[in-house]
């Protein structure tokens, strides 16, 4: 029988030392590569009902702030994502608040608003000079937003946009959703009738398992009818509807009038960072809702079909590889406490090259987000409504003057005065109307 030690100790060592060797020579190499920067988009926590039904036993008056509003569990969660993130990006960001490193933009809602201010308590804890009260562990970070009317990048679905409207229009003719809308449609009926609602369509379904669900959250009794078989039955009619917005049918024509718009906007902040040309910020954080991000992962088509829980972040990650190429990796965090597993963009692997990644997407990049929506002309640019309506009223205000002096120029006989019954603003009223435009 040969013998199986054929190594001698010697030998030993110096194959122990040649093994050595090797990890830290490539040790270097790992080294290399660097983080450049991050972007997030996020849902907000946990929160309260938006709205409730008819025949609910459980009214506004339940929820501490009322309908749609972030509850504490919320904020902990939030706060937790912060917290994660602080570990995540250990070294890459300031350990302390730098206004210059980071930017986070909010759309115009309460509970975004607030998740995003929790998740910076949680991201960024003052220390030294930081801290104005040794009592408060908390310092203010600014959260940017926009009114919802003029939020164009977070609040889906984005409106107005007729061509998007139409496309629903023709998903609801196809087989998918009249074949859903038939099978369910004895389902439906008896849900509209135990919740007083006038209808219910796979369209607005969502909302009674939204209301069910954050009140089995919070412990409030549910109604008998709600059984289990019927929540599950109601939580699969709701992931159905997220996809109808965003997919079904004509995924990418969609994604240029909606999710594509927020993925062209990540873009150029990428591509702006692996030019240098970023003015050192490393982290854009967006705070929004599960349906920017069902918007956002149908476009890019990572979506799992499921509504993202509270607080689910995706992230999407600049490297520079130590070969000078910069790649671009996505990962979803879904559940607190758990690391963000990886997503792939189809066609490219998980470090994607950025040349690679931003070719795969352009299809579902707009290049001109009205034309493409066929917007009429006069919906194109609201300040025109204004700025017409200006001028109604200098006009209207120059002929007033115009008649004033024409009157004095050709007075009343003798003995008579005319009394106009209308007054003499009435002209100026005419632009009353001007600031609803």
């Amino acid at each position: 029988m040969a013998d199986r030690s054929c190594l001698g100790p010697g030998s030993h060592i110096g194959l122990i030392s040649l093994l050595l060797g090797l990890v830290f020579s490539a040790a270097p190499l790992a080294e290399s590569r660097q983080l450049r920067f991050v972007t997030l988009v996020y849902r907000h926590g946990d929160r309260s009902p938006v709205h409730g039904y008819p025949t609910d036993v459980h009214k506004e008056s339940a929820w501490p702030q009322g309908y749609g509003q972030l509850t504490q569990v919320g904020m902990k969660q939030h706060w937790d994502l912060g917290q994660e993130l602080r570990a995540r990006y250990k070294g890459f960001l300031n350990e302390s608040y730098n206004r210059h490193e980071i930017y986070v933009q909010s759309t115009n809602v309460d509970r975004t608003l607030m998740s995003a201010e929790a998740n910076l308590a949680g991201l960024y804890p003052p220390k030294g000079s930081q801290i104005f009260n040794p009592n408060i562990t908390w310092q203010p970070i600014p959260v940017h937003t926009v009114p919802e009317s003029e939020d164009k990048l977070l609040k889906f679905p984005l409106t107005p946009c007729p061509e998007y409207l139409r496309l629903q229009e023709e998903t609801r003719q196809s087989a998918e959703f009249v074949n859903m809308t038939r099978d369910n449609e004895a389902f439906l009926r008896m849900v509209a009738n135990k919740t007083g609602l006038s209808e219910c369509s796979l369209e607005t379904v969502w909302s009674v398992y939204d209301i069910l669900f954050c009140e089995k959250m919070h412990n409030l009794s549910l109604p008998s009818w709600a059984t289990p078989k019927v929540f599950a039955r109601l939580n699969k009619l709701k992931d159905f509807s997220f996809v109808f917005s965003f997919g079904v049918t004509e995924r990418v024509k969609k994604a240029r009038l909606q999710g594509g718009v927020l993925v062209e906007q990540i873009l150029k902040n990428i591509t702006a960072a692996a030019q240098n040309a970023s003015d050192g910020l490393k982290l854009i954080a967006y705070s929004a809702h599960d349906s920017t991000l069902a918007a956002l992962q149908i476009a890019l088509d990572v979506y799992n079909g499921k509504q993202v829980p509270y607080a689910s972040c995706h992230i999407f990650e600049l490297f520079e590889e130590d070969s000078g190429i910069f790649t671009v990796e996505m990962y979803l965090r879904n559940e607190s406490g758990k690391s963000p597993y990886p997503l792939s963009l189809p066609g490219c692997a998980q470090a994607c090259p950025l040349q690679e990644f931003q070719s795969l997407l352009q299809p579902i990049i707009p290049q001109d987000w009205e034309t493409e929506c066929q917007t009429p002309s006069f919906m194109k640019t609201p300040g025109l409504i204004v700025g017409l309506s200006f001028v109604a009223l200098i006009v209207l205000i120059m002929i007033a003057a115009i008649c004033t002096s024409l009157c004095k120029e050709d007075p009343e006989p003798n003995g008579y005065q005319h009394v106009d019954d209308n007054g003499d603003d009435n002209g100026d009223d005419s632009g009353d109307d001007d600031d609803d435009s």
